[in-house]
């Protein structure tokens, strides 16, 4: 027998759809931006190396910007492209007019430092939202390119309508890149935002125990299926940013995508939860676009 706190059925927040609903939404303003007679935004990205999760998330975003309307270049290298090289076709892009924002994907050959090439990029092409411009500007209320990932899930939870103000939420790992950034942008005065926010990381003591007290659980940790049903309580808010390539000789791929929930077990205590993939993933190509859209129109960084 369950009780009124336990619930028995869990909504999936679909990213796959509102990422298409966001697409729907940038393309629109294209056509209207080049129905006045300017151009489509244009976004760049380089790839260095072979790596193949980064192949696909590359191949994503082209195929997203021919959805929307926009331009795109994308910009190959071998892993062995020296650090002085690769800085100098940043600055190149830098110095484009013609590229509205630009991407250099992650991670890198290990000669090169990511810092370095990231603090390269002009705040106003950084539509990742990485450049430590664009964090300090979050972190101050700012108007700001926001990273991608965070911004995404705060959007999950604004057209899910799931409130956040009041509520604990969890952060499980402190990343720059979705850890950090997402707590900050939760604990904002906003709406999503107000939640009083835990960071979790790999020295938090008794982990579980503090997951458990959470409304909402932010799992960004990278380690598949780290989060487990008894961590977490009945009708939490669950997301999930993991995707961690797992073998599996029964795909064709080689592979399964994995979450850094155990959506099996944790599924049924929940009362929103993201999926692997189609959850978080493709929100944060959405977002991109945005950034990309928001650094043409000059709404940050005045052009």
């Amino acid at each position: 027998m369950t009780t009124a706190s336990e619930p028995t059925t869990y909504q999936l927040i679909d990213g796959k759809k509102t990422a298409e609903d966001i697409k729907v939404e940038i393309a629109a303003e294209v056509e209207a931006l080049k129905a006045a007679g300017q151009k489509a935004p244009h976004l760049a990205a380089i790839l260095v190396g072979h790596d193949g999760g980064s192949e696909t998330y590359v191949r994503n975003k082209v195929l997203a910007c021919e959805r929307v309307g926009f331009g795109s270049t994308l910009l190959r290298y071998e892993d062995d492209i020296t650090e002085a090289e690769l800085l100098a076709k940043v600055e190149e892009l830098n110095q484009n007019p013609e590229i509205d924002g630009f991407i250099v994907q992650l991670p890198l050959p290990k000669h090169i430092n990511p810092d370095k090439v990231i603090e390269a990029i002009r705040p106003e092409k950084d539509v990742d939202g990485f450049h430590p411009m664009n964090l300090g500007r979050m972190v101050a209320g700012l108007p700001a390119l926001l990273p991608a990932t965070p911004s995404g899930i705060v959007e999950l939870l604004a057209r899910y309508n799931i409130k956040t103000s009041g509520k604990h939420c969890v952060v499980i790992g402190r990343s720059n890149i979705v850890g950090t950034p997402v707590s900050i942008l939760l604990a904002k005065n906003l709406e999503p935002g107000n939640c009083t926010v835990t960071l979790c990381h790999s020295r938090t003591k008794d982990l579980a125990s503090i997951v458990q007290q959470a409304d909402i659980v932010v799992a960004a940790l990278g380690k598949p299926e780290f989060v487990t049903a008894d961590m977490v309580q009945p009708g939490a808010v669950v997301i999930d940013v993991g995707t961690t390539r797992v073998e599996d000789a029964n795909r064709k791929s080689g592979f399964v995508l994995k979450g850094d929930v155990n959506f099996a077990e944790v599924a049924p205590k929940a009362s929103y939860i993201t999926p692997v993939p189609g959850g978080v993933g493709p929100m944060t190509i959405a977002m991109l676009l945005r950034n990309t859209l928001r650094a043409a129109k000059g709404e940050v960084y005045p052009r």
